[in-house]
């Protein structure tokens, strides 16, 4: 029996590979350039997936180097703009998440919004880290943490969706608790079928 290779997160963080996440990326990579191809993401993914768990003794993976894999295999075959949007994306994506900025402050009504333009102490600032959400979720709540790990990438997807660079932590709890909550909902329905 083959053993399951773990794949090293940016944030130091360790996951279980999931070939199905390699076949994801690879599609919406060939979307971005409207080729996208089930069958074709398939075949790449399996390449990328028989490479890593042929290489002798070797139990994890960084998730940069599945990245690099993934756009060799692409311009290896053929796909070179699909590559590029991968690179552009990633890049996008990097670009969005130093601009953005999480700022501690509770916005429930309009007078907020007021009080934190006429405050003269700026509110305390911190980087956009969606591991955060995953933390918080894990440790605080039990949620599963591939399920918290789904819930924090809506999450900021919504988030970047908007171009804020500055949320409020409270938009930040609301759209957390929205998106735990239709997780939760959607295993329980599927738990039921």
């Amino acid at each position: 029996m083959k053993r399951q290779l773990r794949i090293i997160k940016a944030d130091g963080t360790t996951e279980a590979y999931l070939h199905t996440k390699v076949i994801g990326t690879i599609n919406n990579a060939l979307a971005a350039v409207d080729q996208a191809d089930t069958a074709v993401s398939e075949d790449l993914a399996e390449a990328v997936t028989f490479y890593l768990y042929n290489q002798p003794e070797r139990r994890t993976v960084s998730s940069s180097e599945v990245f690099s894999m993934i756009k060799a295999v692409l311009t290896a075959t053929g796909y070179e703009e699909a590559a590029l949007a991968l690179t552009k994306h990633a890049f996008e994506r990097r670009l969005m998440r130093a601009r953005t900025e999480v700022l501690d402050v509770e916005m429930r009504e309009f007078s907020d919004a007021k009080k934190l333009c006429q405050t003269k102490q700026p509110p305390a600032r911190a980087r956009w880290d969606k591991a955060q959400i995953v933390h918080d979720l894990t440790t605080r709540f039990g949620v599963e943490r591939q399920t918290a790990r789904t819930v924090a990438s809506l999450v900021e997807e919504r988030i970047f969706r908007m171009e804020l660079t500055m949320v409020p932590l409270s938009l930040i709890r609301q759209l957390v608790l929205g998106e735990t909550a239709s997780m939760l909902r959607a295993e329980r329905e599927l738990q039921t079928v």
